[in-house]
């Protein structure tokens, strides 16, 4: 499905929207829309991140969250702790935002609420890989669900371990948790953690290849992805795109985007993230939740499956 090209008027609209209602941080830099600003620093090393790793150094809140009719946990923790930075919603090529609870992961989880009790959609026994996931909560309500093995990605390690292991934990305190850390032989049966950029994530993540002739097969990757607020950086659709197809199981597995229809001011969206779709011609994709509540751009819930 192609981009829509009647952008609404930039002026008087948030950058980014929040679940957690906060102002808009008017320092917020968008120098790497500018060709006269420095590149951006080198992406950092990609690794896995242990949940023994967990850091307890900065102090982490909890609080419920209900979405539909399930509650959740969320997590607290302050940028200005873990990487000075004040009131900073996303600093390109260092920090991603991966603190701060985004609306596009309780309209996830609400969509994916409904897909399981549609006979839609199940988790039971699957292979789940959340990219961008901060606090987790798809992921985390695929644990819920008896995944067989949930991946949790983000761009910082920091993000991971102080907030992402200890969030997956307090939703999972009142249910046998997945083991975490597995030998070789159990590779897979767990909850696991890795950081880095997109460009490179497929060199560790357990159910990725970049090999063109198994890729073109039957490929016992990820069964399902689940992303957030992913689409945001014009910048970045096409790696991300190029990592999903390097993940995905074939010829079943699926993957479910939220996030607005546009980012104004970076050129993403979940619309722009379709047109990079449609121009590959590999997947297929279906809208099944709007969100128009009239407090930030129009967001978007889809279903993306190979053709």
């Amino acid at each position: 499905m192609a981009a829509n090209s009647s952008s609404p008027a930039f002026e008087n609209f948030r950058l980014f929207g929040s679940a957690e209602d906060e102002k808009p941080n008017p320092g917020l830099s968008l120098g790497f829309l500018d060709s006269q600003q420095p590149p951006l620093p080198p992406p950092p090393p990609c690794l896995e991140v242990l949940s023994s790793e967990v850091c307890s150094s900065v102090k982490y809140n909890v609080e419920p969250v209900t979405v539909g009719e399930i509650t959740m946990f969320k997590g607290r923790v302050s940028t200005q702790e873990v990487f000075s930075l004040s009131n900073s919603d996303l600093v390109p090529g260092k920090y991603e935002g991966g603190l701060k609870l985004w609306e596009g992961a309780l309209d996830l989880v609400k969509a994916l609420c409904g897909e399981v009790e549609n006979g839609h959609l199940s988790f039971a026994g699957k292979r789940v890989l959340e990219l961008g996931c901060g606090h987790g909560l798809p992921g985390i309500y695929a644990c819920l669900e008896d995944a067989a093995a949930v991946h949790f990605q983000d761009f910082n390690a920091e993000v991971l371990r102080y907030l992402t292991i200890p969030n997956v934990t307090a939703n999972l305190t009142k249910k046998a948790a997945l083991p975490t850390n597995p030998t070789e032989s159990d590779a897979g049966s767990a909850a696991r953690y890795f950081a880095g950029d997109w460009s490179e994530m497929h060199k560790i993540l357990p159910f990725a290849s970049d090999d063109k002739e198994k890729l073109s097969e039957n490929f016992n990757g990820y069964d399902i992805v689940l992303m957030a607020e992913t689409v945001y950086s014009l910048s970045t659709l096409k790696t991300l795109y190029k990592l999903i197809t390097q993940c995905l199981s074939r010829p079943h597995g699926v993957v479910y985007m939220a996030g607005k229809k546009h980012y104004f001011g970076v050129g993403g969206g979940t619309r722009r993230f379709l047109s990079v779709l449609e121009k590959e011609g590999e997947m297929v994709s279906k809208l099944i939740a709007e969100v128009a509540d009239g407090s930030s751009n129009v967001r978007e819930v889809w279903k993306i499956s190979l053709k």
